[in-house]
């Protein structure tokens, strides 16, 4: 099991405006800077169009700070999915995260595992394993039967548990309904607070050990350590009012995760 970090660390300063962005160089050296070794390359669509020799270089530039890869995407369709394994070989990475449903298509349950079908035979001959996320878009027992059904032992889940949340699927059960199956984490913390005027709530992030998700009874049900299982430092960071104070924030909460999930591993 390793501790990685991802895009969605990043993701304010990332997607700033009024500070430089960080472009994926620039995410690496931080990951590396904080003594992370692995880091994915989550729903960053600019990868798609880097040619073999850009992401040679990247594959580069991570070695040379020694830090592994993962890659992450949304959707089935099988041209996309082969072009994942593409881009997963080009970086020497052995896991690529999707998710059930892409902007433009939501396949029926048996359409997913038809997708599935055709390309998972490519990612086991490559030994590169096929995870896909927990969402509010698809509850969670259908995602636990497309794996099932197709049947592969490249295919997995990607587990977050606050995500389904929003369906009204409580996280520990998330947990333990994905655990044989789990082949990712992605790690943040959450919780709900009451908007102004007492009218609704709001779901929003927390640095990790403050919200509703239950990080031992997530690792005493998964058993990443055990497993080998990866685990992706994510944020759900609201907002902060203007840029700078938001990625100051952003920057905080990682190094609280981290060492959050350090200490949790060292007991």
């Amino acid at each position: 099991m390793t501790i990685g970090l991802g895009t969605y660390a990043f993701f304010w300063h990332w997607h700033s405006t009024a500070a430089r962005p960080l472009s994926l160089t620039d995410q690496l050296d931080r990951t590396a800077d904080r003594g992370v070794t692995l880091f994915q390359i989550c729903d960053y669509p600019l990868i798609e169009t880097f040619d073999d020799a850009a992401l040679a270089a990247v594959r580069a530039h991570a070695t040379e700070r020694g830090i592994a890869l993962e890659v992450g995407t949304r959707g089935l369709g099988s041209e996309h999915l082969r072009n994942y394994l593409r881009i997963a070989a080009a970086l020497g990475a052995t896991l690529v995260r999707s998710m059930v449903n892409a902007a433009d298509h939501r396949p029926s349950r048996r359409e997913a595992v038809d997708l599935l079908r055709q390309v998972m035979p490519a990612y086991e001959a490559a030994g590169v394993t096929l995870a896909l996320e927990t969402y509010e878009q698809i509850p969670v027992r259908e995602l636990v039967e497309i794996v099932t059904s197709v049947g592969s032992p490249s295919l997995g889940i990607c587990l977050d548990p606050g995500n389904s949340v929003a369906a009204l699927e409580l996280p520990a059960a998330t947990v333990e309904l994905t655990a044989p199956y789990v082949r990712n984490v992605h790690v943040k913390d959450f919780a709900f607070t009451r908007r102004d005027g007492w009218v609704g709530f709001t779901l929003a992030g927390c640095p990790l050990g403050q919200g509703l998700l239950d990080y031992r009874h997530l690792v005493d049900t998964v058993r990443p350590d055990q497993r080998g299982v990866n685990q992706i430092i994510e944020h759900w960071l609201p907002w902060q009012g203007d840029s700078a104070a938001t990625i100051r924030l952003e920057a905080e909460w990682t190094r609280h995760n981290l060492a959050y999930l350090r200490s949790q591993h060292q007991e």
